[in-house]
């Protein structure tokens, strides 16, 4: 197979002017906003376009903490309208910065955060909508340099699992385009932990994904573009600052760029894609009955007893509102992607809308061939909800749970990372809960 590689980025940083409102940590106080349009490092719209035998695909990453699913709703028809492609064509990421732009929807600025005013929001995050389009128009228009493919899989051990159970992500995919005198065109990689590395600042940044990509930028003439992995509970190690942030950014930069030096796995093609949306089971009983003891238990939070943080109360407000009006969900949609990349020991990637947890990933590499095998990661084409796996659950979790999405004062209900992704419930657990229904798919997928 003959490959090509194209590529483009397009800077998507607000003003203090555009849209001063900053993403990833819920606040009591309308917003947490930034205090300069100087950022710590321009956030970006980052496509690249591999072309085998003039057939394009496209991988796009953008930093911001989630790409809503009505942004990707309208996102991806403009996209599939740009070549002659199959949807499954295009894998989409957000790489989940907690220092980008707050945007419609998800997380919703009312709920997260307590904004009322959302003018600013939304005009921004249609203009970001032209830009992710600009960026993937620039790539298929943008020249192409004939490549060869090639993969390894390296190490980081600086992600630590925040829960507490047994699984600590230390993969470092690197897939890369590799131009006929052997240098890398195009570097492509990954790393499963949350990008908090800064922590809560005050000025639009990548954080570590950032760092790292342009560690790999500035050192040679290689694009770079990271995919986040199965980071739902893994952190980065250490206390957070832009110091911290520095320091994981160089170090995962440094190790890329020192890998891509030297070819890794061929892989020949071709490359087959698939794409489907797959609803992921909520916990609930849509009975009249049922329903009007979810609302008491939504009732019950408004006067905040427990001391809940403050989208607690918004958000039984908001799903109260639901009920009344039975706009009640049962499952929660979630896009699940999968590109397969021939050769000896071909190459899998499998990728699925929201913060999936490190179990899946352990689950899947024993089933695919380890690290070498399979690539999976979360965050892609749309940001739903935190995927759990049945260890997030009684009886294994007695006390609540973030990722789970529940707490002990009314488990029935959403709680934890269901209250600030807005959903009435947390995923059913068990044989015909989350965890089969992600596994039956993807496995499926994988064939």
């Amino acid at each position: 197979m003959a490959f090509t590689v194209a590529t483009a980025k397009v800077d998507i940083t607000p003003t203090l002017s555009s849209n001063p409102y900053m993403a990833g940590y819920g606040t009591p106080d309308g917003g947490r906003l930034a205090t300069s349009s100087t950022p710590y490092q321009p956030l970006w719209v980052r496509a690249v376009v591999i072309r085998e035998n003039g057939a394009p695909r496209l991988i796009l990453s953008v930093d911001v903490l989630a790409i809503p699913r009505t942004m990707h709703q309208r996102i991806r028809p403009r996209l599939l309208a740009l070549a002659n492609w199959a949807t499954s064509d295009i894998l989409l990421q957000a790489t989940h910065t907690h220092n980008g732009p707050t945007l419609v929807d998800a997380l919703h600025p009312f709920t997260t955060y307590g904004m009322v005013q959302l003018d600013q929001i939304r005009a921004y995050s249609s203009w970001l909508e032209d830009r992710i389009v600009e960026a993937a128009q620039s790539a298929l228009n943008a020249g192409q340099t004939n490549v060869t493919l090639d993969y390894q899989v390296i190490q980081q051990t600086w992600s630590v699992n925040r829960v507490g159970l047994k699984y600590v992500e230390t993969d470092v995919p690197v897939l890369v385009c590799r131009r006929s005198n052997g240098t890398p065109a195009v570097v492509v990689f990954g790393y499963g932990t949350h990008p908090v590395a800064a922590g809560d600042r005050s000025l639009f940044d990548g954080d570590y994904p950032a760092g790292a990509c342009n560690y790999i930028e500035n050192r040679s003439d290689a694009f770079a573009l990271f995919l986040l992995g199965p980071a739902g509970d893994q952190n980065p190690s250490g206390s957070p600052s832009w110091t911290l942030r520095d320091q994981w950014g160089d170090s995962l930069g440094s190790a890329v760029l020192n890998a891509a030096q030297s070819a890794g796995r061929a892989l020949t093609g071709p490359i087959t894609t698939k794409y489907q949306e797959v609803n992921l089971p909520l916990e609930i009983d849509t009975s009249d009955a049922n329903l009007a003891a979810l609302r008491a238990a939504y009732a019950a939070r408004l006067p905040n007893l427990g001391g809940f943080p403050a989208y607690y109360v918004r958000h039984a407000a908001v799903m109260m509102a639901r009920i009344d009006s039975g706009n009640v969900a049962t499952s929660v949609p979630s896009p699940f992607q999968v590109w397969t990349i021939g050769g000896g020991t071909p190459l899998r990637m499998a990728f699925v809308g929201g913060e999936m947890v490190s179990g899946y990933a352990a689950y899947f590499r024993s089933k695919y061939g380890g690290s070498a095998g399979i690539w999976i990661g979360g965050y892609a084409n749309e940001s739903c909800c935190y995927i759990p796996t049945n260890e997030f659950f009684s009886p294994y979790m007695t006390a609540g749970s973030y990722e789970g999405g529940w707490d002990t004062d009314a488990p029935g209900i959403a709680g934890g990372s269901m209250t600030v992704y807005g959903h009435i419930a947390h995923f059913r657990a068990g044989t015909n809960g989350v965890e089969t229904t992600l596994i039956n798919a993807l496995t499926a997928m994988l064939g």
